[in-house]
């Protein structure tokens, strides 16, 4: 199972999600009341081991300047929230080595993910951040084949619930875990990794299971 914890805003809510077992953390740089510089976001990144997958999150940017700021900021991976075109996500994945498209629940889009030049897809609530749930049936739109990442209003009580009803490749987490917006709460990022472990206990790389390595990105 796929841990990432998402909107991160300081360098100790990183080394500690990933002390406590996440695979990967976001940095959000879209507006947000987690919106964070890429400077900031750069001086943590190299402080974090090889291994974990650095997200960095955009909403409705040009390509070109998605790609600036994944350079400036030192992040792995693009994940895109807004209304980007095929085109343009395969315009990003051209030179962004891992990409996530993500849509809200429901949305038409969706059913048509296959089109996309990743296979890495987010289902989220309407409103990314707002840490509501939504109806976990509509993961059936996502098309065989996707590795799906489930996010909206997961907390430590009701991951585990989550993964056992709708098997996704991976969970994403934020509001869910803070303490304020843009500030982690350590018990509840430990709880939250560990209940996600614990329902989903195979881990996510395995033989014929993932192709990633995300260390190998240098």
């Amino acid at each position: 199972m796929f841990v990432k914890i998402c909107g991160i805003t300081s360098e100790d809510d990183a080394l500690f999600a990933v002390a406590m077992g996440a695979d990967a953390v976001g940095f959000v740089f879209a507006p947000s009341p987690r919106q964070i510089a890429p400077q900031r976001v750069y001086d943590i990144t190299r402080r974090l081991p090889p291994e974990i997958l650095t997200v960095g999150v955009f909403r409705d940017e040009l390509p070109e300047r998605i790609i600036d700021l994944v350079h400036r900021s030192g992040v792995k991976a693009a994940q895109l929230h807004g209304r980007e075109t095929p085109a343009q996500v395969a315009q990003v994945a051209r030179t962004v080595r891992w990409v996530i498209k993500a849509y809200p629940a429901g949305h038409p889009k969706v059913r048509q993910a296959r089109d996309l030049a990743t296979d890495l897809v987010l289902l989220d609530a309407p409103n990314p951040g707002s840490g509501t749930m939504f109806d976990w049936s509509l993961v059936h739109d996502v098309p065989a084949g996707i590795r799906l990442i489930l996010a909206g209003g997961l907390d430590p009580d009701n991951v585990a619930e989550a993964i056992e009803r709708t098997r996704p490749w991976g969970v994403d987490v934020s509001s869910g875990v803070e303490r304020e917006p843009g500030r982690k709460d350590p018990i509840k990022v430990k709880n939250f990794i560990a209940a996600a472990r614990a329902a989903a206990p195979t881990p996510y790389r395995g033989e014929g299971e993932s192709p990633y390595d995300w260390a190998d990105d240098e």
